[in-house]
């Protein structure tokens, strides 16, 4: 049985020498290894042995089997080894190639001018205030010296939930709580930027959408003068240092005087074109001095305190100061327009 075993040791190391790849180790390790291998089947007959023979057949059984393993371990190793070789050439990530750049985002043009305007009256001492969209018909229309009936209503369609709720009109409502929440302290000193809602036909300058930013200033001995400087300062800040206004008269309820507030046009610097339709003047906001009905129905005794307030669309605003021809741009998501303001 020894001879048997020392012939076997032989034979399966001559073959493993001769083995060339997983496979046929896989297939060598069954053939003298496995269950039906001709080692488990000498180390089957070792019953038929003696007791003083067992143990010496044992032992070089044992021999046998660690010698074989170790070389089928070996040749594992090996095939490991070139196995993960070869994958890692593979998968070889070339570190000198360029990187693929990632997309930049921009700030939305309609944000980029609430930030412009926010930080332009931020430095003039004013706060950002804010309000609800869905507003009461007393802090929209009421409180702003629009009582029930009132024709002025007309001028602004309105998406009424109740009788007594609807979308804000205007951002004036904030001002009013304003002037509640400061239960006739003065100085009033404040910005409204925010979206309203009006039921309007969409086209290329209007929407039933759009974002308004208001002013309003109360204190003592505020006047028309205090309006128009706090005006030309702003205009020559977003638009550049030789800006210029004029002032119309117009009607607002909720002011008395009432202006519209024009700019020199920014493409041909008021010498006519064909954005300000060869006028030189352009648009930009209404103002005027506050009402003493809203000052009154706000807490102040318009005997003793003044103000002024205003009111731009900031799509207007982005028009001029971008010169886009259509404000449904704002709304549409499409990444060629929005582009355009990265490194704005």
């Amino acid at each position: 049985m020894k001879e048997r075993l020392l012939a076997l040791k032989e034979e399966a190391l001559q073959e493993l020498a001769q083995v060339a790849n997983q496979q046929q180790l896989n297939d060598l390790r069954i053939k003298y290894l496995g269950k039906k291998g001709p080692l488990t089947e000498i180390l089957r007959g070792m019953g038929a042995l003696s007791a003083e023979e067992r143990p010496v057949i044992g032992q070089v059984a044992n021999e046998v089997r660690g010698a074989i393993e170790e070389v089928i371990e070996a040749k594992q190793a090996e095939y490991t080894a070139a196995e993960t070789e070869a994958r890692l050439s593979a998968e070889t990530i070339d570190v000198t190639l360029p990187g693929r750049p990632a997309a930049r985002g921009a700030v939305h043009p309609l944000n980029k001018v609430i930030q412009e305007i926010e930080d332009i009256f931020i430095g003039m001492g004013y706060t950002v205030a804010e309000g609800p969209e869905v507003e009461q018909d007393y802090y929209n229309f009421e409180a702003l010296n629009l009582p029930k009936n009132h024709p002025a209503r007309d001028m602004q369609d309105s998406f009424y939930i109740t009788e007594e709720i609807l979308m804000r009109t205007q951002t004036s409502p904030v001002q009013v709580r304003t002037m509640e929440k400061m239960n006739g302290r003065a100085p009033v000193k404040i910005i409204c930027p925010g979206k309203v809602y009006r039921r309007d036909d969409d086209d290329a300058t209007h929407s039933h959408m759009f974002t308004q930013i208001e002013g309003l200033v109360i204190d003592r001995n505020i006047r028309m003068s205090d309006l128009k400087g706090t005006l030309l300062q702003f205009v020559q800040e977003l638009f550049g240092s030789g800006t210029q206004i004029r002032l119309r008269p117009s009607f607002f309820p909720f002011t008395e005087p009432s202006v519209e507030v024009d700019v020199t046009c920014a493409m041909c610097g008021g010498s006519g074109c064909r954005v300000c339709k060869q006028t030189g003047w352009l648009e930009i906001l209404g103002a005027g001095m506050v009402h003493p009905n809203v000052l009154e129905k706000g807490g102040y005794d318009p005997q003793e305190f003044t103000g002024f307030a205003f009111g731009m669309g900031v799509e207007r605003v982005a028009m001029l100061k971008y010169d886009i021809e259509d404000i449904r741009h704002f709304y549409t998501n499409d990444l060629r327009f929005l582009k355009q303001f990265v490194h704005l």
